[in-house]
């Protein structure tokens, strides 16, 4: 099976991966049903979680029903405990950078937020538009959610510029990253072009860098405040298990 799902990954575009993901899930949350693993997104339990990785693959990280990765059930966790963000009674509008499909209609259907999603080749997009050149006004959200985007963008600086630049004094924005935290400084060589060896070495064929510790330094020189939350230590060590999460990842909560 880790096979077959490294070979889809590497080979299929991701916009029509997004497409047929939306066919197959059903199948794959009915074959797989059991009370081993459980997704905290949906709460629904599964015997086993599936493989997934471009270079490496991880076993169990893939939940069937919701196709949610460790991070983004670890960032539901967080906003569901540690933030007002399902509960708030003022409407914030929200910017989300390429939308993974597990919060998007979630999102959508919340009535406390005004949720815009952007990016440049998802169809889950209502805006398409490049990052290190948005087409928003100065200070327009209260929270912007841009994960695992940073990787693949070569001017990484204007980018977080842009996201600055676009969310309010006062506002959050959760910007996470894969992350080497065993790096002090932040890895990247633009001579390295072969496909199979990006993503033997950056850990997918179209990233351009691998971040260290210094990421957190970085946004901080831009102008974020930012909190590194190690918010698996908050989560009893049973859960952490029971819900496929990555044990000691970071999530960089930002503010203006």
């Amino acid at each position: 099976m880790k096979s077959v799902f490294k070979f889809i990954l590497n080979t299929i575009p991701r916009p029509i991966l997004i497409r047929l993901s939306i066919v197959v899930r059903p199948v794959l949350a009915f074959m797989l049903k059991g009370n081993r693993f459980t997704d905290p997104i949906d709460g629904k339990s599964f015997r086993m979680f599936l493989p997934y990785g471009y270079g490496n693959q991880r076993n169990n990280v893939l939940s069937p029903s919701t196709l949610s990765l460790e991070r983004h059930r670890l960032l539901w966790l967080y906003l569901q405990s540690e933030t007002d963000f399902f509960t708030a009674t003022t409407k914030k509008k929200v910017l989300h950078f390429a939308p993974e499909q597990e919060f998007y209609k979630r999102f959508k259907k919340q009535s406390n937020i005004e949720y815009t999603t952007t990016d440049l080749l998802s169809p889950l997009a209502d805006v398409k538009a490049d990052i290190c050149n948005l087409p928003f006004e100065d200070n327009s959200y209260d929270i912007i959610f841009c994960n695992h985007v940073l990787e693949h963008i070569p001017d990484d600086t204007k980018a977080m510029h842009e996201l600055y630049r676009v969310l309010k004094p006062g506002g959050m924005g959760i910007f996470q990253i894969p992350q080497d935290l065993s790096r002090a400084t932040t890895f990247s060589d633009d001579t390295i072009v072969d496909q199979k060896e990006r993503a033997k070495i950056f850990g997918q064929y179209d990233h351009v860098r691998v971040y260290g510790r210094d990421y957190f330094d970085k946004l901080r020189s831009i102008g974020f405040r930012v909190i590194e939350e190690d918010y698996t230590s908050k989560i009893k060590p049973e859960l952490v298990e029971k819900f496929c999460l990555a044990k000691a990842e970071i999530i960089p909560v930002c503010f203006k």
